[in-house]
């Protein structure tokens, strides 16, 4: 086959993903298979990706407070993340089961039980979060003039968390029923929105109101409430996948504890990946302002990196899950281990880029002196273990799609609080090692967890998981 004949075909297939077409996660050969829904998951969270730093690019003109107050929100958001994760594991590997046993409307009622879990829950937190946003903000250690320039940031997001929680669920529904194209849409319509009201409502132009940092977190908030909107829509009226109708409206208390069983552990194991986050940052809180904005700046640039790398290890969940449900258990299995492959080759693609291109890659973001240099190294440190992290984070959401919650869970809990908060401190303090101390904790953790995980996942106790 020519060169010419490779690319046709190349772009037939890459329509042909995000259109969502071609057979399932449990037909066909496997690596075609898995391209399908990796490439509108990777493209998904490519646009989450771009949302992530073209947020912080437009929020680092206002000043360091300002972006310290974006980086402290984000810590506490990622308490918030813990549900949203733990909702979104649990759904995704029951719907997923579901679809490969052929019984749509089993993943249906559990939609609707994720749902009413979703609602109570972020009603509870959204009024506690709208107002206590600035003793939070003092909690995690924010300085008086972050809390003053940050508290309307903080208390929008924090209110209207819920939309952010069902932006998350019901793209779990849609990627764990194999249609992740339209996953992919709703969150690019999401980001989309926030990408163009960010500098209108954070300098104010036009028409638009001077709202500073607060201006952030109100874009954000109207491009994914939008985004559930069309979510909604698409599940009750245009889904060939997964419908729901009205007779699926109804509380299933079985259903309802079988998915808090999934998402319980799941927020567990979410919590401690994030919460060690919130020790991380704790630490780093020491070193000062300037340490937090360059951590702030170098984290976002990770994302960047990591969140595609997501798309890929979600695509590992849906192929193990399906063909769980299909009595394929050789499939998916092998389905995860070359989810793992094509993971660890693009991080290692992206880690060399960003180890030399680290300077470059903080420049537009605005920081000076120390904190451009924290950055920098930051993500240099950081990235040097992007080798390591693809398979981990796919054999995780493997371990995750078959229904085996507990293994990530104790593995998280292990290396991220076990290893990696403790590490950050006896580095950067007893070591001397400072500021860069605590950065190289990170891939030292995640070093040992991937290699665990895959130990684990060969002797193959996945496989007999009931979901």
């Amino acid at each position: 086959m020519g060169a010419r004949a490779r690319l046709a075909r190349g772009v037939r297939f890459f329509g042909q993903a995000l259109r969502g077409d071609g057979p399932g996660p449990t037909q066909g050969p496997l690596v075609p298979a898995i391209l399908l829904l990796a490439v509108p998951m990777v493209l998904e969270m490519s646009m989450e990706s771009v949302f992530a730093v073209v947020d912080i690019f437009w929020v680092s003109r206002l000043g360091e407070a300002a972006v310290t107050a974006v980086g402290v929100t984000e810590i506490l958001m990622a308490v918030l993340y813990t549900v949203d994760g733990g909702l979104s594991i649990g759904i995704t590997a029951l719907v997923a089961r579901r679809i490969g046993q052929g019984d749509p409307d089993g993943a249906a009622d559990g939609v609707v039980q994720a749902g009413l879990l979703g609602l109570a829950v972020c009603t509870v937190t959204g009024i506690l979060g709208a107002i206590y946003a600035p003793d939070l903000l003092r909690l995690m250690g924010a300085e008086p003039e972050v809390v003053a320039v940050g508290t309307g940031y903080t208390r929008v997001l924090l209110g209207f968390n819920g939309v952010l929680l069902f932006l998350f669920v019901f793209n779990a529904v849609f990627r764990g029923a194999g249609d992740a194209a339209i996953a992919m849409r709703v969150l690019w319509l999401a980001n989309g929105l926030n990408l163009v009201l960010d500098p209108l409502l954070i300098f104010g132009w036009g028409p638009f109101p001077e709202m500073g940092v607060t201006g952030a977190a109100v874009a954000t908030t109207i491009g994914r409430g939008t985004a559930v909107g069309v979510q909604m829509w698409t599940l009750l009226t245009v889904s060939d996948r997964i419908r729901v109708g009205v007779r699926h409206l109804r509380v299933r208390l079985d259903v309802m504890a079988r998915l808090l069983r999934l998402s319980g552990t799941g927020a567990l194991q979410t919590g401690v990946a994030t919460l060690s986050w919130v020790g991380l940052v704790r630490v780093m809180a020491t070193f000062g302002t300037e340490a937090l904005a360059g951590y702030t700046v170098a984290i976002r640039l990770l994302i960047f990196a990591l969140l595609p790398a997501w798309g890929l290890s979600n695509a590992a969940a849906t192929m193990v899950g399906q063909n769980l449900g299909a009595g394929l258990p050789d499939r998916a299995e092998r389905g995860a281990w070359a989810s793992a492959w094509l993971n660890m080759a693009f991080l290692s693609t992206v880690g060399v880029v960003f180890l030399l291109g680290a300077g470059w890659l903080v420049a537009p973001f605005g920081l000076e002196g120390e904190a451009r240099r924290f950055a920098e190294q930051g993500l240099r440190i950081m990235s040097a273990g992007f080798f390591f992290y693809g398979p981990g984070m796919a054999l995780t959401q493997a371990f995750n799609g078959a229904g085996d919650t507990w293994t990530p869970t104790w593995l998280n809990f292990a290396f991220l609080w076990g290893l990696m908060i403790p590490a950050s401190w006896v580095l950067a303090y007893p070591a001397g090692f400072g500021v860069n101390g605590v950065f190289a904790a990170v891939p030292l953790a995640y070093l040992g967890l991937t290699a665990l995980s895959g130990l684990l996942f060969r002797r193959g106790r996945w496989k007999t998981m009931e979901v």
